[in-house]
């Protein structure tokens, strides 16, 4: 089923848990988020118990137009009173390769910690809530269509240097790590998006192209796929939960 529903309703069906771990992907994610700086949520979550990462970022600046760290301090971290030291950035003086690596390393300290759960299946962290936005060409995070990266199955973060869309070098956690979350959240907004809708989630011909986002599966947890009618334009046979809070 595809629900276009309440985005916020997502993060806050979480708050009964002792830790949010908290995993956020593009622009398109941490703008649809921006309404938990406002009333009544901004007073009503406990923000101690906020840990927040990036399912990807651009391997530039943290000050750089491109940075989705930059993008989300200034739409949401700079309004809402995570605890600083819950906020997990790459290293922007490091090369693409070793960023994903020191990221990797920091994400296994909490889980040696055991701030961030493990997955029953795997050793890979279990997330409780990641948000993604899949692209017109199908992709998740920064797992693009036909990149080696799709086939990763040791690295929770790995790095690419080929983008095809700018900025090139990138880090991105892996599909064994997104399918071990809790809830997965995907966004597909925009008549443009409909096809790769279609092949994400239609009960499609073998020979169609295997997109990223039909990659997406969590193990054990569960997924929503947020869509607005125009992304939905081409879903066969699907029925719709309508909110009267639609995206903002």
């Amino acid at each position: 089923m595809i629900l276009v529903s309440n985005w916020q309703s997502t993060l806050l069906s979480c708050q009964k848990l002792h830790s949010i771990i908290f995993l956020i992907s593009d622009s398109k994610v941490i703008i649809q988020n921006r309404k938990l700086c406002e009333a009544p949520y901004k007073k009503t979550v406990d923000w101690a118990k906020w840990y927040i990462y990036w399912a990807d970022e651009r391997v530039v600046g943290k000050t750089h137009s491109d940075s989705n760290y930059k993008l989300t301090k200034d739409v949401l971290l700079s309004k809402m009173p995570v605890i600083p030291s819950h906020i997990h950035s790459i290293n922007d003086s490091l090369s693409a390769e070793d960023a994903a690596s020191d990221y990797e390393f920091d994400l296994r300290q909490l889980v040696k910690a055991r701030t961030v759960a493990v997955s029953e299946v795997n050793d890979c962290p279990k997330f409780d809530l990641i948000l993604l936005n899949m692209g017109s060409d199908g992709h998740v995070a920064s797992l693009f269509p036909n990149h080696m990266a799709l086939d990763e199955k040791d690295d929770w973060v790995t790095f690419i240097t080929d983008s095809p869309e700018p900025p090139p070098e990138r880090i991105t956690f892996t599909f064994p790590v997104i399918n071990s979350a809790s809830n997965v959240a995907v966004l597909v907004t925009g008549a443009a998006k409909g096809e790769a809708l279609h092949l994400a989630v239609d009960d499609v011909e073998p020979e169609s192209p295997l997109i990223p986002g039909r990659m997406v599966h969590p193990t054990y947890g569960k997924l929503v796929w947020f869509v607005d009618t125009a992304a939905a334009s081409k879903l066969e046979g699907f029925d719709f939960l309508l909110s009267d809070q639609p995206f903002a």
